[in-house]
Order: structure tokens, then C-alpha cells, then sequence
């Protein structure tokens, strides 16, 4: 068995303006870390949270759900608020976009980001199709055999998935309040998004009551935007997006 190192949470210190960065189901803090560094360089503090059952084996997954990594989510927030940084932005991809949405009409945001983030699901099937191959991925990822794998692929099969019932309903449920969210808003929408329906990037961006409001499409980049080849102009864009925000410091 290969020693995995997985992702952990960071905190990354460059200015005085804080950006919380959040990642997806099934993904971990290493999808925004290029992200984080990058906006460290140009002088924002950058911290990215990682949910309760992601970046360690896929069997605790299933025992976590919407209501524990939303905990995560606001946790980061108050670990910016207490280490001082008064003014915080969020960005967030796909089920961190629905957080990031989520943050807007619970707690006072600078800016909000949604990347690739779904208002709707395509379906339970999908989803579950996804974290099963998130978890032979991982396994692969262990350095186990496919023989292996296929046996403890079957055992993971056997264990309801009651996370992917909270997560359509946490979806719909921040779906409802977009037009509770009057914080400037950047929509950042993949066109080859294998995972979510792109149209949920113009509902976000149509329903938010914020006067100061972008959408932008990606032609060339799948659903994970920030690892993928149109990531130097997404940083860019994010960047230029965050300068446009009213920051007292």
C-alpha cells in the first residue's frame, strides 16, 4: 500500500482583504489551491476549509452530509473573523458555489463567486454514478488491485446513500433564497460541464437581486474550471472581479 498524502485545509495570508475558498462534493481543498495561491500573490488572504468525509477514504463519505460540511463552511468564515480579517469574499466550485450562495444571505459577504454551480441535479442515478467512481478513483489512487478494488467497490455499493437525497434538497432550499442575496455576484460557468446542467449559471445570475452582477462562460473547460486549461484566465477574471469590490482596507 502507497502512504497517500491528501489535501488539507490551508491558510494562506497576503493582505488584509480574505477569501474563503471552498471546494465540491467529492473534491478537496486541492481543486482552489492554485486559486489560493495565486490570489495570495496579489495580495488576499486565501483560506480554503475541507468537509467532514472528503480527502480521506470514500466509506466515510456516506456518513457525512449537507448539514456537516455547511459546519466546515462557516467554521473557515470564523476563522478569517477571528484571525482579524474583517472583510471576506467567497468563491466556490459546484457544491462550494451553492455554499458560497448560501454564505450571501446568512452572513455579510464582500463578493460572491459560484463556479460551475448546480440549482438543479440532473439526477439521483448521476450523482451516485459520480461517487462511485470518486471512490474507485481513490482506491486506485491507494495503489490497489483491481481485484481488490472491485470487491471493496461492491461493499461500498451496499451503503445507502442518504447524503445524495440532503444534497438535492440543500440545493433547492439555497435555490429559493438566490433573491435574498444583494452582494455583488461573479458567475463563472464551464460549456462542456459533464456534471451539472450549464443552465444553472443563468438562474443564479437572473435571480440575484445584486446590482452588481457578471456571468461568464468558459468554452473550453469541463466542470472542474479551476484545474482545467482555461484556469490562468479564471484566476485573471476572479482577480479583476474582487479588485471591483468596495473593500475599506
Amino acid at each position: 500500500m502507497m502512504r497517500i498524502v491528501m489535501p488539507k485545509p490551508f491558510l494562506f495570508e497576503g493582505g488584509k482583504r480574505a477569501v474563503l475558498l471552498l471546494h465540491g462534493f467529492t473534491g478537496n481543498s486541492a481543486d482552489v489551491r492554485m486559486l489560493g495561491r495565486f490570489l495570495e500573490k496579489k495580495g488576499y488572504t486565501c483560506h480554503a476549509p475541507q468537509y467532514k468525509g472528503h480527502g480521506v477514504p470514500p466509506e466515510n463519505l456516506v456518513h457525512t452530509g449537507p448539514e456537516d460540511w455547511w459546519q466546515d463552511v462557516m467554521a473557515g468564515y470564523h476563522l478569517l473573523k477571528q484571525k482579524g480579517y474583517d472583510e471576506i469574499a467567497v468563491a466556490g466550485l459546484s457544491l462550494g458555489g451553492v455554499f458560497s450562495l448560501k454564505l450571501g444571505y446568512t452572513v455579510p459577504v464582500k463578493g460572491i463567486i459560484t463556479m460551475c454551480a448546480p440549482m438543479y441535479i440532473k439526477s439521483e442515478q448521476t450523482m451516485y454514478e459520480g461517487v462511485v467512481q470518486y471512490a474507485r478513483k481513490y482506491k486506485q489512487f491507494e495503489g490497489k488491485s483491481e481485484e481488490q478494488i472491485e470487491k471493496e467497490i461492491r461493499e461500498f455499493k451496499k451503503t445507502p446513500m442518504n447524503t445524495l437525497k440532503s444534497l438535492q434538497s440543500l440545493i433547492q432550499d439555497v435555490r429559493n433564497h438566490v433573491d435574498h442575496i444583494y452582494a455583488p455576484v461573479f458567475v463563472v460557468q464551464a460549456r462542456h460541464d459533464e456534471m451539472i446542467k450549464p443552465e444553472s449559471a443563468n438562474i443564479i445570475y437572473s435571480e440575484v437581486e445584486s446590482d452588481h452582477k457578471q456571468i461568464k462562460w468558459y468554452e473550453q473547460s469541463g466542470h472542474v474550471i479551476t484545474l482545467d486549461k482555461e484556469k490562468e484566465q479564471l484566476h485573471e477574471d476572479v482577480y479583476q472581479f474582487l479588485e471591483s469590490l468596495d473593500w475599506q482596507e
